[in-house]
């Protein structure tokens, strides 16, 4: 179905996210912090190859913020129209991430699977 990059410090996140969209069928690939998660996206360094069709990416990470991956997508030609669901932390500023065009969704952590899993349908379907 879609390709989807999961980008989360916490293992056990990442590990549960690609449990669920496997299940219903999308390749999943992983990122453990911000600098990965712009090198598999081809963006440090520049780097040609098939952009994910959705990123799932946390706010709060090392090396890099979620906030900046997220940005750096939106304002490259490849990515620019990639749509990104961003997870955070209870209480953490919605509004700044819902400033970047390309975030579809917001999530709070702790996250019901479920609904994960049909908003990334209906992220995928539009």
């Amino acid at each position: 179905m879609a390709r989807i990059l999961v980008v989360d410090d916490e293992r056990d996140v990442v590990t549960l996210i690609r449990f669920l969209l496997t299940r219903d069928g999308h390749e999943i690939s992983e990122a453990f912090h911000g600098g990965e998660a712009l090198a598999k996206l081809g963006l440090e360094p520049p780097s040609e190859g098939p952009v994910p069709d959705l990123m799932i990416l946390d706010v709060m990470m090392p090396v890099t913020d979620g906030y900046t991956v997220a940005r750096r997508a939106a304002e490259d030609g490849r990515t620019r129209k990639m749509p990104v669901i961003m997870l955070t932390a209870k209480g953490q500023t919605k509004e700044l991430l819902e400033t970047v065009p390309n975030v579809a969704a917001v999530i709070e952590k702790p996250f019901d699977p479920q609904r994960l899993r049909e908003m990334t349908a209906s992220i995928l379907k539009t």
